[in-house]
């Protein structure tokens, strides 16, 4: 395992950090399937057991499960595990996630994740999304009272621009943004990144598969086995996959699966290595976020940060990325 700094903090993180999205469970609108708390357990201990030394979870994943299971087992664990969580995807009363942030409801969140946790201390707390806007500065200047208090460690936000940035006033405690980055979502690369280094803004990418898109397993009989459960399966309009759901979606999506397998292959790797190396090849990255659910699935991502991405590679993904894009635009 490969370790980076993130930004102004004194984190040493692995360059692959364990997600624990699907860890959530089924139950809570944006979950991804029904899940065991054997299978979680599992997945996470083998991620510790191979060098990752931190976990990115959230109140939002299943309402407190996630955080409760990550929980038990760094309680199990003998050594140090840094654990990042995040505050401002509420329940509504049918358990689907409501995006809002305030002061006195991040002040209700943190108890409740530190509870969960079983920690004294969060090593890194999260604005989830900046919503609503205007509650955005109040809101910070509650997670830099949170880190006074030393309920956190460090404090930082997740899928924020750089207007919204502007929003927040005073950033000189904001040591990470954890925006969606992949070869299918390359928006922080217009300006994000340039404006992180600058700032000494550590960089978490989440989704480096896209959602499980480049691991190399898509096909319509995939997408019609997810369970009914799965977002990925109901939320036909979500910007991730709605693409598989129309018209010709699935067909260019494939010619693309085939495209971007070869050139693995040519370097000995799958889709799922090349998607996670083609994210690290960001110095201004400092951790790829991979989520898993059950033993075996974390192996393929930490080979990735011992076979750095070729630049012929590269250029390569970028031919077939753009040709794609192409066609989706047309």
């Amino acid at each position: 395992m490969k370790f980076r700094k993130l930004g102004k903090s004194d984190l040493i993180l692995s360059e692959i950090g364990l997600g624990t999205w699907a860890i959530g469970g089924g139950d809570w609108g944006m979950g991804w399937g029904d899940q065991t708390k054997s299978d979680s357990k599992s997945a996470i201990f083998e991620a510790l057991e191979s060098g990752v030394n931190w976990i990115d979870t959230a109140h939002a994943y299943g309402f407190g499960l996630a955080e409760e299971v990550v929980g038990e087992v760094v309680s199990e664990w003998k050594d140090e595990v840094i654990v990042a969580t995040k505050c401002g995807v509420l329940p509504q009363s049918d358990l689907t996630p409501r995006r809002y942030i305030s002061p006195s409801s991040i002040r209700d969140e943190i108890e409740g994740s530190l509870s969960r946790l079983k920690v004294d201390r969060i090593d890194l707390y999260q604005i989830h999304w900046p919503t609503p806007l205007e509650n955005l500065r109040d809101s910070w200047e509650s997670m830099v009272q949170l880190q006074r208090e030393g309920k956190v460690r460090c404090i930082g936000v997740c899928n924020c621009s750089i207007n919204e940035f502007n929003e927040i006033g005073e950033i000189d405690h904001l040591v990470s943004n954890q925006p969606m980055y992949s070869m299918l979502e390359q928006t922080i690369e217009d300006d994000l990144l340039d404006w992180s280094s600058a700032h000494s803004v550590g960089i978490l990418a989440y989704s480096p598969m896209h959602s499980g898109l480049l691991t190399g397993k898509v096909s319509a009989a995939w997408l019609n086995s997810l369970p009914q459960n799965d977002w990925r399966k109901h939320k036909v309009d979500h910007p991730a996959v709605k693409h598989l759901h129309q018209g010709q979606g699935m067909s260019r999506f494939l010619e693309l699966q085939d495209e971007l397998r070869e050139i693995a292959s040519s370097n000995d790797r799958n889709i799922a290595q090349l998607a996670v190396s083609w994210v690290l090849r960001k110095q201004e990255i400092t951790s790829a976020i991979v989520g898993a659910r059950r033993s075996g699935q974390i192996y393929d991502a930490i080979e990735a940060v011992n076979k750095p991405l070729s630049r012929e590679e590269d250029t390569l993904i970028n031919q077939a990325i753009c040709k794609y894009m192409s066609k989706e635009n047309d």
